[in-house]
């Protein structure tokens, strides 16, 4: 497929190379031509110099048969202005854009056009590797209603229905990783050792969830 990459910094110029070795064809914009010194003398893409949020800018690059855009800029205004126009104008069925204020980003995502938080998803990131496993969640609603996270499970689960489970977490198990593969766990299925489960809910439970399927005490037979 045809992408269109606004931005030719660190990730666009990254994200520009993997997808042409991946085998599609990429045109990348940025205001600075001498930023296009990041793409390999190999690149066969196009070079498009000026906003990706100009409309003859971005038919230059072949907007009209993009499937797919991509604003990375380090402007969250021009990064959203140019996801908006390449959607709602042109109608690219694929666009994401990168926002460095999360609060922004959450708006964006209401308003339909996906986004990349950076400064969270970096925090978020940092967070995982720094805490004790299960603190800090995998994955975040842009909203704030739910996270994904990985809970610890007592020994005392082991071979026990995956529906008990969520009985008694009180909410659905997303999945779990069982010998290095993500499962979603089957009707009937039951907990194996070494399983590492993970549960959506709301953030705020994250934390009595994890209580109540680490507690080796509690009741409960197979």
């Amino acid at each position: 497929m045809h992408v269109v990459i606004m931005g030719c910094g660190r990730v666009g110029s990254t994200l520009a190379l993997t997808l042409e070795e991946l085998g599609h064809s990429v045109a990348v914009i940025d205001r600075d031509p001498d930023a296009f010194r990041r793409l390999r003398s190999s690149f066969k893409g196009r070079r498009v110099t000026g906003t990706g949020f100009d409309r003859d800018v971005l038919m230059d690059a072949g907007i009209e048969q993009a499937e797919a855009f991509a604003a990375v800029s380090s402007g969250d205004n021009s990064n959203i202005i140019s996801a908006r126009v390449a959607r709602e104008t042109f109608g690219v069925p694929h666009v994401v854009a990168r926002i460095y204020d999360p609060r922004r980003a959450e708006v964006y995502q209401r308003l339909g056009i996906p986004t990349v938080a950076t400064v969270r998803w970096t925090a978020d990131q940092m967070l995982r590797r720094l805490l004790p496993d299960g603190m800090e969640p995998l994955w975040r609603d842009p909203s704030g209603a739910l996270v994904l996270a990985q809970v610890r499970v007592a020994a005392r689960w082991t071979d026990r229905p995956v529906e008990a489970l969520e009985a008694a977490a009180g909410h659905r198990i997303a999945f779990v990783n069982r010998l290095g593969e993500a499962v979603v766990p089957p009707p009937g299925d039951r907990l194996r050792a070494g399983d590492i489960v993970h549960v959506l809910a709301p953030e705020e439970t994250v934390v009595r969830i994890e209580q109540a399927l680490a507690d080796d005490g509690a009741e409960g037979g197979r």
